[in-house]
Order: structure tokens, then C-alpha cells, then sequence
């Protein structure tokens, strides 16, 4: 997309139109962020962590705040919608490895929304009676959901930035929610905040370890504000809006995460809460058994896992539609229906995917669903997150001829090294973690290789089947 630049203001002009202001920006980055990884994750967190829940989401919020500023300088260097691939384009050229990372933000998608459905399912189970212990159960309503996801994606959804407003604000009132349950929990004396100060990890980890270990898992609840970055080319002045609304809306979702997770424990004793698949549900029964607030948050619960879902998966769906339309993966995954105009053969293969993931990692996770979907969703962002900050520091031998915002060079130097440790297995991140995120990267490399060979012996054909014309002069020639 070919975009010009304002000579009086130095902001780029783009074919999209500029309609987001800074509080509308606010309220995305606060909606993409708040979602599955709180409303199911806090107590696999504490499982991993003990009592100490709380000092995860702080270090996740952190490492997040860190490859905020890489990314605000790339959006406000690079004011396009196409994020980490474009960035690791621009700094290495490298057409393999800016399909890895398309790919692997593609396969981010279908892991969070696998996710997503999990929770569902239990939220959907919790609020309507049925028996969340039942794992046959709760696999057919997770396929279930993940197949009406397909279907409204295949009709075809128009989601709007003034939607999303009313979208973040049911998220945040379920959140909301739990903290003024757990105050008034703290009110009537049944909160024990002594639990939030115990480190104690099942698997006699020592603290160290298991904060990083509950890390790994609490940092799928912070990813989603790179996502905003796609939005660069739609929001008024990009350059002075973006650093401001996105450090403060990562400082509120962090905010609001911690606060969770200190009165969780504080409410219901870890092992109750790491057992559970509903663990907010959890704790407002707990907190104010009195009070009918727990048979409304499951269905909050849902919504806000049913939105982060469908995001998504249009998200990936139209990843793979557009690595398909240039030519980086088979033609046939770039087909549009003739009459809803949707890309049906990219929404079907995400699909599949998604439900082998479902169906894999519930039969072979030992019950840790939840985490083992989520864990792998922060697993592959992470190595996204490592190479955008190495691409700020090699794009900073691109000079541009106009204002825009540079981190502290300290900053994405130690985001790389975070991330990148994040990654490896010494931060006691589960084996099945990295199974999943393998086999998932071995898939899109088979693809590509296909497609690879299929345009090579393509071009070759072209080359031997000249034009007739020409071919009957060379003949002549000849003769």
C-alpha cells in the first residue's frame, strides 16, 4: 500500500482513513490485551508459582512494557499495517524468515483461540450446571464453539473500532468484578494475604525457577497490545499517540492483573484455585457467597473469551489468506467465496488446526489443557517479540526525514535477551509447550517448501513453453 508523506505535519497519508484518536486507541489496547489469559490462567499461574501468583503477571508486565518501546519505535518509524513481518523484512530481507515469523504470529492466533474455546467451554459448563469435570464433555463444546467461530468468520464479520469499546468494557467489569468481591472479601475477614507471600512450587522448584516458570505461562495474559500496531495507518498522529496510549495501556491491564491475582490467593487457597478451570468464578464464589455476582461472571467469562477467539481467527485466517495470495504458501489457501467474499479455504484450514490442536492436547496433557494452548501461544510470540527487538537496533542504521519515537538503546538490547530466555527450556517451560509450537513451525515450513518447489518447476515450464511466435522464428532461424 503506498502511503505519502504530509509536508506540513509529517504525518504519512495513507488510502485508510484516520479515525481512532488517542482514548479510542486506549480502549483497544486495553480490550486486545484484557481477555483468556487472566479470566483462565490465574490458577495455573499459582499452580506453578504457589501463593506468589502476583510476581509473574509483575515480571510478564515488565518484559511486555520492554517490547512496548521497540514496537512504538518500528510503528512510529514504520507507520504500516503488517507489524513484525514487515519490521523483520525491512531489517534482513530475508523472505524465509519473514514467512517464520508471519507464520509463527499466524499459529500465536490459532493457539489463543484454542485457548479461548477451552475456557469457554468450562465457563459455558460452570454457568450452566453442567459437569466441568466431565473432559468429553467439555471437548465437545470447545469443538462446538470453535466451529461457530468458522461460521461467523465465514460470513463474514465487520469489526469496528467503536464495537470494541463496548467489547472492553464487559471484559473489564468481569475483572472489576472479582477486585471488588475480593475487597469486600478483605472487609469481612475472610482473606488470608499471608498465602500471597509463599513461593511454592509442586515440582520443588526453587523461587527463582518457578516465577519463571509461572511467567512463561502469566505472559500469554499480557500479549495483544502488538497487535495494535496494525492500526498504525487508521490512528490520528501515530507518532505523538501511539507511545502514550500504549505504555498506559499496558500500566492498567498490569495494573488490574496483579490486583487479581493478590486477592485470588488471598480469597481461595492455591490448591483449590490451581484445580480450577474457572478460577475467577472461583474466587467471587468464595468472596461473596451472598451475593449473585457468581452466576454472572461465567457468562462475562465467555464473552470475553468468545471475542478474544473470533479476533483471532479472522486474524490468522487472513495471515494465511495473504501468504497464499503471495504465493508463499499453496494457491488454494488464497481462495475467496464467490458471494460472501471470505477467504473459505484459509478459515477451514485454520479451523482444522485448531481442532487437532483441541483435541490433541486434551488427550495427552494430563488435564492442563489451558495452560499447555496458552503457554504455547506466549512460547511463540516470544520469539517474535526477540527478533522485533533485534530488527530495532539493526533499523537504526535507516534514517527517515521525519519525527519519531526512539526507545533508550538499553531497552530492546535486554528485551531481546528476555525474550529469548523466556524461550528456552531453563526457564522450566513443559516439554508439550514446545511440541506443539514444532510441530505447528514444521507444518508451515512443509508448506512453504511445496510451495517453493511447485513455483520453481512452474517458472521452469514457462521458460521451456516460450510464446509460439517466438518459438516459430527461432525455428525459421534454424532452418
Amino acid at each position: 500500500m503506498s502511503a505519502t508523506t504530509n509536508v506540513d505535519t509529517g504525518e504519512e497519508q495513507t488510502e485508510l482513513k484516520r479515525v481512532m484518536g488517542p482514548k479510542l486507541l486506549l480502549l483497544f489496547i486495553v480490550g486486545d490485551i484484557l481477555g483468556t489469559g487472566v479470566y483462565a490462567l490465574t490458577g495455573e499461574v499459582a499452580a506453578e508459582v504457589g501463593g506468589a501468583a502476583w510476581a509473574p503477571f509483575i515480571v510478564a508486565f515488565g518484559i511486555a512494557m520492554i517490547t512496548a518501546f521497540s514496537y512504538l519505535e518500528l510503528v512510529t518509524k514504520y507507520p504500516q499495517a503488517a507489524g513484525a513481518a514487515l519490521y523483520t523484512h525491512k531489517a534482513f530481507g530475508v523472505h524465509f524468515l519473514t514467512f517464520i515469523v508471519a507464520f509463527t504470529v499466524m499459529c500465536s492466533g490459532i493457539t489463543s483461540a484454542s485457548t479461548a474455546s477451552r475456557a469457554f467451554a468450562s465457563n459455558l459448563a460452570k454457568g450452566f450446571g453442567l459437569d466441568s469435570d466431565n473432559s468429553n464433555l467439555i471437548l465437545f463444546i470447545a469443538l462446538a464453539f470453535m466451529a461457530v467461530i468458522a461460521l461467523v468468520n465465514f460470513r463474514g464479520v465487520g469489526e469496528s473500532v467503536r464495537a470494541n469499546i463496548v467489547l472492553t468494557l464487559v471484559e473489564l467489569s468481569g475483572l472489576l468484578l472479582v477486585i471488588m468481591c475480593g475487597f469486600y472479601a478483605v472487609t469481612a475477614g475472610k482473606t488470608d494475604f499471608s498465602r500471597t507471600m509463599i513461593f511454592d512450587s509442586p515440582s520443588d522448584k526453587n523461587a527463582f525457577l518457578a516465577v519463571t516458570a509461572a511467567t512463561s505461562l502469566a505472559f500469554f495474559a499480557m500479549v495483544g497490545f502488538e497487535d495494535s500496531v496494525n492500526m498504525a495507518e487508521e490512528t490520528k498522529d501515530p507518532v505523538k499517540n501511539f507511545p502514550k496510549m500504549m505504555i498506559a495501556g499496558i500500566s492498567i491491564t498490569g495494573v488490574i492483573y496483579v490486583l487479581v491475582a493478590l486477592l485470588s490467593v488471598a480469597v481461595v487457597p492455591v490448591g483449590e484455585l490451581a484445580g480450577s478451570d474457572t478460577p475467577l468464578v472461583t474466587v467471587v464464589e468464595r468472596a461473596a457467597p451472598d451475593v449473585p455476582i457468581d452466576t454472572l461472571l461465567p457468562f462475562i467469562s465467555m464473552f470475553a473469551v468468545a471475542n478474544s477467539a473470533l479476533i483471532n481467527m479472522l486474524m490468522a485466517s487472513r495471515l494465511l489468506y495473504g501468504m497464499a495470495r503471495q504465493e508463499v504458501l499453496p494457491p488454494f489457501l488464497g481462495k475467496v467465496h464467490k458471494t460472501r467474499q471470505t477467504p473459505w479455504a484459509a478459515i477451514i484450514f485454520t479451523t482444522a488446526i485448531a481442532f487437532g490442536l483441541i483435541t490433541l492436547v486434551t488427550l495427552n496433557s494430563d488435564g492442563e489443557v489451558i495452560g499447555a494452548l496458552g503457554g504455547t501461544t506466549a512460547l511463540l510470540l516470544l520469539g517474535v517479540f526477540t527478533i522485533v527487538n533485534v530488527c530495532v537496533l539493526v533499523l537504526r542504521k535507516d534514517t527517515i526525514n521525519r519525527k519519531h519515537f526512539v526507545a533508550p538503546t538499553v531497552l530492546p538490547i535486554l528485551g531481546a535477551i528476555l525474550c529469548a530466555y523466556f524461550v528456552t527450556p531453563l526457564t522450566g517451560r513443559k516439554p508439550i509447550q514446545y511440541e506443539i509450537a514444532g510441530w505447528l513451525l514444521v507444518l508451515g515450513v512443509v508448506l512453504w517448501a511445496i510451495t517453493w518447489f511447485a513455483n520453481r518447476a512452474l517458472r521452469a515450464k514457462k521458460t521451456y513453453i516460450r510464446d509460439p511466435e517466438e518459438l516459430g522464428e527461432r525455428e525459421g532461424g534454424m532452418n
